[in-house]
């Protein structure tokens, strides 16, 4: 059994893309710009764009931050998403999610320029996705991908089970695996919340992506032996066993499950320094004019 190690796989791709980057610096060229806008005061998506900020720096990319109180209108919003879209200067933007209520995250998304849509949200880069074009992935399947790519392990022929649907998770990887290119080719069954009899399928799988949101819902007797198996999940639980009260746990039960794998993500670092990694990847791909050229 191999643990896939996430957050050292994020480490030796930053690496390269840093390497990128000095490589424009010195043909005259200016570094990747990444754009972020965070409305409201939310301690998740502050720290989370904080650590977007510290991963620009770490590459060499220049990032700006616009911070807006949660009471913004939306048309404040708009109209900074359109100034930045008219920006050249700008390679992506990204609007930390969730909004509040009063701001429609589909106007948003769908004003964003789709070549600066570096989250990959925008219905022209979904669907460009789905026609195997070239488009901007959104993070956590774009991840899952590279992950995959990085590990070097097969995917052609295989049957892949996703567990979920989110337009986010589970939607966007079960047609990338299924897509045909180096990591794709996969017969994909994708699972969610109304499948009866759930582990008939998840028994087949050669690769299991569990992104549910459940802690431990993917059990040992559910999982096939030698079979890949990517976490998706994190939620918080509560532990006295750590100073913050809680601790992590993935959609499935890593001790018992991973005896049975050939491959296997951990719950934290896993998935989830990847997809943070993502986000820098395809922000260097719009600098490079690599998606829509």
């Amino acid at each position: 059994m191999t643990v896939i190690d996430g957050k050292q796989t994020a480490a030796e791709i930053r690496k390269e893309i840093a390497a990128e980057v000095k490589l424009m610096l010195g043909a005259g060229k200016r570094a990747p710009h990444l754009v972020a806008i965070l409305v409201g005061n939310d301690g998740a998506s502050e720290s989370y764009v904080n650590h977007k900020i510290k991963d620009c720096e770490e590459v060499g990319f220049t990032s700006t931050l616009f911070r807006y109180p949660s009471d913004v209108t939306e048309g404040e919003i708009l109209a900074k998403v359109r100034e930045i879209n008219k920006d050249d200067s700008i390679d992506g933007v990204i609007v930390q999610l969730p909004l509040p209520n009063h701001i429609s995250e589909k106007n948003v998304t769908e004003t964003i320029d789709p070549k600066k849509d570096v989250d990959g949200f925008h219905p022209i880069n979904v669907g460009r996705m789905v026609l195997n074009l070239p488009a901007f992935i959104s993070a956590t399947p774009y991840g899952i991908i590279l992950l995959l790519e990085k590990y070097g392990i097969e995917t052609s022929g295989k049957h892949c089970v996703v567990i979920g649907r989110s337009n986010i998770v589970g939607r966007p990887i079960s047609i990338l695996m299924s897509r045909s290119a180096k990591v794709g080719n996969c017969t994909v069954t994708v699972c969610h919340s109304r499948t009866s009899n759930i582990s008939d399928y998840t028994k087949e799988a050669d690769i299991l992506i569990a992104a549910i949101g459940k802690p431990g819902f993917v059990t040992a007797e559910m999982v096939k032996k030698g079979s890949v198996v990517i976490d998706v999940g994190v939620t918080r639980v509560d532990s006295s066993d750590t100073k913050s009260g809680y601790r992590l746990k993935g959609d499935v039960k890593y001790e018992e499950v991973a005896e049975k794998c050939s491959f296997i993500t951990p719950v934290p670092g896993g998935v989830g320094p990847m997809t943070r990694l993502a986000l820098l990847k395809n922000t260097l791909l719009s600098a490079t004019n690599a998606i829509y050229n």
